[in-house]
This record gives C-alpha cells, sequence and structure tokens, in this order.
C-alpha cells in the first residue's frame, strides 16, 4: 500500500509507530497529485515547497518527542474559499486574479496548529455559486460532473491526492459532491466551525466541514476545528464533546438508536437505484441495533422558496461592490444569479427569515422523537458533464442543480448537523450517498452511525485506479 492510500487514522498511526514518516506521506500525496491532476483539474494551485516545508517541520518535531496528534504531517488540500496567509484565494473566478490572503483563515489556522500539511487550494464552482464546479472531472468517471461546490476537495479525496480536505456547504456543497465522488463530507452544525477568513456565498447559510475518506477521519478534523471565534458573528462556544467516533465499547452496537426515516419529501423523484441503496443502508442500521421510526418532514413546500429567498439577495449584498466594478469578469450563470439577486425585495428577505424560523422550530419537534434521520443525500449519482436538466418516470423536468440541492438544502435552512457516508454504487459504477442528519451539536450521534455502517464494509474511500 502506498502512503496515499492510508487514511488519517491509518497514517497518524503508521506516523506514531515510525513505520512512516510526514516527508513521505506528502511526497507520495504530491505524486499522486502530479499523476491524477491532468485529468480530474482538482486544485486550483499546487504548494509543494510549502507542504514539504511542514513535513520536514512535522518529521523534525515528531523525532523530538512533540506530536501534535492525528492530523499532524497530514496532506490537506483546502477549498480556494479559505484564506492562507500568503496564497491567492481565487474562489475559481477571473474576478479574484491577483488576490492574496494576508492572514489565516480561522480553520486554515488551526490546521496548522495541528501539524497539517497543506499540498493545495482546491476548485470550487466559482465563489461556491453552483453544484457542478464544472472545471473539475469526477474522480470515478471523468466524464461526469465532481459535484459542487466542494468538488475538487471531495475529488482531491477520491483520488488519493489529500489525506483530507475542507469545503464549505451552503445548500449541500461538501455533502454532494462526496455523495458523487464516493467520500464522506461532513456539514457540521451552524456555528460549530468559525468561518472567519472564508470567503462568503450566503452568511446565514455557510458552513466549514470536511470531506475525508472515513466517518472516523471526519471526527478527527472536526475536532481540530471547533471553538468560539468572536471574529464569526455566528460562532458559537458549543458544549464540549468528543467528535471522535468508534469510542464505545462495541462501536458498531447501535441498540437504541432512534432513526428517522422520512415518509415524505426525501424519497420523493428519487433515482430508483439511489432509493434502493439507501434503504438497504437504512436496513444495515437497524440490524446494528437501531430502531426505525417513521418521520414526516415538515414545511416541505417552503424549502426551495425559503432557501433560495436567503442565499441569492445575501451573495448579491456580498458582491454588489465588485459586480459594479468588474462585471465582466464574473461567468455569465454565476452574474444572472447576481444581477437577479438585487432585484429581490426586503419583504421577500424577511419572509424567507421567518419561514426558516418555523422550519428549525419543526424540525427540533421531529428530532425530539428521533435521534437521527437518514436519507439519500442526493437523487441522482453524478450525471454527464455538461447536462443541464433531467427527466424523471412522471415526465417532470428539472435541472441538475435542483436535484443536487433538493435533499441538501433543509439540513443549511436548520443548521443541523448532516454526514453524508458512500452506500454503494449504481449500475453505471457510480457512487451513491447516504445523509444521516441529527439534532443540533449532534455531531457525535450522527458520527457513531455513521462510523458504526462504515464498519459493516460497504463504505468506500479512494476511487478506482482505472477513474484516477
Amino acid at each position: 500500500m502506498e502512503p496515499y492510500e492510508l487514511t488519517v487514522a491509518e497514517a497518524a498511526e503508521a506516523v506514531r509507530s515510525r513505520r512512516v514518516s510526514p516527508v513521505e506521506l506528502v511526497e507520495s500525496a504530491l505524486a499522486r497529485i502530479a499523476r491524477v491532476e491532468p485529468h480530474l483539474n482538482a486544485f486550483t494551485a499546487v504548494t509543494a515547497d510549502r507542504a514539504r516545508d511542514a513535513a520536514r517541520r512535522a518529521e523534525t518535531e515528531i523525532a523530538r518527542g512533540t506530536h501534535r496528534g492525528s492530523l499532524h504531517g497530514m496532506p490537506v488540500g483546502l477549498k480556494d474559499l479559505i484564506d492562507v496567509a500568503g496564497t491567492a484565494t481565487t474562489a475559481s473566478s477571473r474576478a479574484r486574479t491577483g488576490h492574496r490572503a494576508e492572514a489565516d483563515s480561522t480553520v486554515a489556522a488551526r490546521l496548522a496548529s495541528a501539524g497539517a500539511a497543506l499540498v493545495g487550494k482546491t476548485h470550487t464552482h466559482e465563489f461556491a455559486y453552483g453544484l457542478t464546479t464544472p472545471q473539475t472531472a469526477n474522480a470515478w468517471a471523468p466524464d461526469r460532473v465532481a459535484g459542487g461546490s466542494s468538488g475538487g476537495s471531495a475529488v482531491a479525496v477520491a483520488a488519493g491526492a489529500a489525506a483530507f480536505a475542507l469545503g464549505t456547504d451552503t445548500g449541500g456543497s461538501i455533502r454532494v459532491p462526496a455523495a458523487l465522488n464516493g467520500v464522506v463530507g461532513l456539514k457540521p452544525t451552524y456555528g460549530l466551525v468559525p468561518r472567519h477568513g472564508v470567503t462568503s456565498l450566503s452568511w446565514s447559510l455557510d458552513h466549514v466541514g470536511p470531506l475525508t475518506r472515513t466517518v472516523e477521519d471526519a471526527g478527527l478534523v472536526l475536532a481540530a476545528l471547533v471553538g468560539h471565534d468572536p471574529r464569526d458573528p455566528a460562532s458559537v462556544a458549543a458544549p464540549a464533546a468528543d467528535h471522535r467516533p468508534g469510542r464505545g465499547a462495541d462501536p458498531a452496537d447501535l441498540t437504541g438508536l432512534r432513526v428517522g426515516v422520512p415518509s415524505n419529501y426525501y424519497f420523493d423523484r428519487v433515482d430508483p437505484e439511489v432509493e434502493a441503496a439507501v434503504r438497504r443502508a437504512i436496513g444495515r442500521l437497524e440490524e446494528l441495533g437501531a430502531r426505525l421510526v417513521d418521520v414526516e418532514i415538515p414545511m416541505t413546500r417552503y424549502v426551495r422558496a425559503s432557501h433560495w429567498g436567503l442565499m441569492v439577495p445575501e451573495a448579491s449584498a456580498y458582491h454588489e461592490r465588485t459586480l459594479r466594478a468588474v462585471p465582466d469578469l464574473y461567468g455569465a450563470d454565476m452574474r444572472v444569479l447576481l444581477e437577479a439577486g438585487e432585484l429581490m425585495t426586503a419583504g421577500d428577505y424577511l419572509r424567507a427569515q421567518r419561514a426558516r424560523t418555523l422550519m428549525g422550530r419543526a424540525w427540533r419537534d421531529v428530532l425530539e422523537a428521533v435521534d437521527l434521520i437518514a436519507a439519500p443525500t442526493v437523487p441522482i449519482t453524478a450525471v454527464e458533464s455538461g447536462r443541464t436538466e433531467m427527466t424523471w418516470g412522471d415526465g417532470s423536468v428539472e435541472s441538475v442543480a435542483d436535484a443536487y440541492v433538493r435533499l441538501s438544502a433543509p439540513a443549511n435552512l436548520t443548521g443541523v448537523p448532516a454526514l453524508s457516508v458512500p452506500v454503494g454504487l449504481d449500475s453505471a459504477g457510480l457512487p451513491i450517498g447516504m445523509q444521516l442528519m441529527g439534532r443540533p451539536f449532534g455531531e457525535a450521534t450522527v458520527l457513531r452511525a455513521g462510523h458504526a455502517f462504515e464498519r459493516t464494509g460497504t463504505a468506500r474511500g479512494l476511487a478506482p485506479e482505472r477513474a484516477a
């Protein structure tokens, strides 16, 4: 096994036991980038010198008996919305040409403190305003979309170009590419991970979280990111919690866990192969001791209008000055959305805010009766690059972007933690994801369930060599 193939947990143990060095881990990741980047295009920039310096520093520290934890010496990719001092934050947009970050974002600083080695900045759909990341290819099938907007981060992890990566999630942008590339993606509770120094799409919906190959790794990364930061107005001082799954006597025992299975919305207009795989995965949770409970998802008719009613005007407000100054440097699809946002009224925005508040209360009521909700992450697997619409069995037509965001947006509106876990492949050999959503600050429960499922052996990590 090559060093780049190790999970974070495996690599951390190999480093602790001196079987693998941080330098070997980073060099393996950089060699992997050189191999796959020409046809995947996951990175906006590769920071090889920076990564090698961090790896050598980690190796020296460990040799002297200073070990910073599980992320010490681990190769990481950061979505190119996340500031790292001295490097460009382009947001994959011509409008950011020449931009250079003057200081680290909170999450970049915390990863650096944990000893992680930055191997590169990863592509996003321009300014995170989309669900496909069109410039990046899917790690499993390069003729398919990577998913967005954290497509570069998901592909880098799936292809072995980084041990883990960070993304942002405003309507599903961590979970969607995670599902489409067969990796794990975690959107934490709103406010749990600070966003200071992260380019915003919609400040009341934005989240930062990890993309990893395993649920265990997601917990390890999350543990390094959490903590109040007053520079982010939404940041909260959450109760102390151990986010590392699998710490109980029997990590595979879910006895007593109540898993809500939606009777509406989440299985509507879902590809039959996706539904079958997710229902099988839910059945495995039951086999592990969980009790399945039918639940009705509240206020579903307001999801799309509320999500767009918040995101579109907030994005337009954020980009107002730049749009006036250099409108032609934005992509056509993004420019249309920004201009549309300027036409929305204050009344529309306030109604969306009210609907979001009511929806959050209603979800909390549902989550009093169950410990988490299990559902598909996305209704379809990765579509062909360039495809914009799909037709369902009932004859209805839906845009690809709307299809991908439909099942993930509720967790952004309500702020609850949501985890995407690989649960199998469709007949075309493309990954399928299951989404586990829990109570606010209930990451430990969500990760516990995902880790237990993962141990059944159906979850996947690296994309097959034939694709990458």
